[in-house]
């Protein structure tokens, strides 16, 4: 069930590219900014897979090409991203094959997920100080007729308030709503995708990887192989995570090399420093 929408997308020739910045001022903060990054890694065309992951170190680009592809094919976004003066000018240089139109195109970045979990946050701090309120309450209704003038007094109020309190906590459930979620950032992380992601749909993802636990990445990828195999899903990634590199059958770029061309995850040179961390330190588990 396996499904491609994005077929094909190209940048534009270094010619052009390089042709657009002569004579030009540097007018914005980050200069021209996207111009003159993939003439110096050879990129032009780039063809696409079920699942196609941009691989590289923080600079390398995977982020910018991401961003660029989502703009020209429409995505909808969930929070802003660093463009700039001339973002534009260089999508409507790039073409796209896209001959079967996705049910919905979506970005989702790390930024997404930050604002998504930052909101459940909030979210149930509002209800925590609700759950104040209502038990303040609660004990004025009960209590307010009642005069406390000495320590007997005092004991027999702790007392009604232990015998009460079953009755006092299910009032508080009446009047208040549920939290959103009593789950770790991690774990409301993970939601976020299973929310956002649908059947049908083309999606990009920007370091999905970002507050989840190794656990929760296996979940994550696992997830994800799924979304692509069994429910129509085209996903476009932008990784350095070896646990979403090992996605079955996915296409990798890797962006840290000129020419870029596709290598099998475990030629890059991420998993490979976290192989040759492990191995030496082999003999430390054994002993385990």
């Amino acid at each position: 069930m396996y499904k491609v929408y994005l077929e094909r997308f190209t940048l534009p020739s270094k010619a052009a590219d390089i042709g657009f910045t002569v004579g030009m001022t540097e007018t914005c903060y980050n200069g021209l900014y996207p111009f003159d990054i993939f003439p110096y890694l050879e990129l032009r065309e780039i063809a696409f897979a079920p699942v196609t992951v941009f691989y590289g170190r923080n600079g390398s680009g995977k982020t910018t090409l991401l961003n660029v592809i989502a703009e020209k094919i429409g995505a909808a976004r969930h929070s802003e991203f660093n463009g700039s003066a001339f973002f534009q000018d260089y999508v409507d240089l790039c073409h796209m094959r896209l001959p079967r139109r996705p049910r919905e195109r979506q970005i989702l970045t790390s930024d997404d997920v930050f604002d998504y979990v930052l909101n459940i946050r909030t979210l149930n701090a509002g209800l925590d100080s609700r759950r104040e309120e209502l038990f303040r309450e609660y004990v004025e209704k009960k209590e307010s007729n009642r005069k406390l003038t000495s320590m007997e007094d005092y004991e027999a109020f702790k007392e009604s308030q232990e015998a009460r309190r079953k009755t006092r906590s299910r009032y508080v459930r009446e009047n208040l709503s549920e939290p959103v979620t009593m789950h770790s950032n991690g774990e409301n992380a993970m939601r976020y995708f299973v929310e956002k992601i649908g059947e049908n749909g083309l999606y990009l993802l920007d370091e999905p990887e970002n507050s989840l636990s190794a656990a929760k990445q296996t979940e994550l990828r696992d997830f994800l192989v799924d979304s692509a195999r069994h429910f129509g899903c085209q996903l476009i990634i932008a990784t350095h995570s070896p646990i979403i590199l090992s996605m079955k059958d996915a296409l990798i770029y890797d962006l840290d090399e000129a020419p870029v061309r596709s290598k099998k995850w475990t030629e890059l040179e991420n998993v490979r420093t976290y192989f040759d961390f492990f191995e030496e330190h082999r003999e430390e588990f054994r002993k385990e």
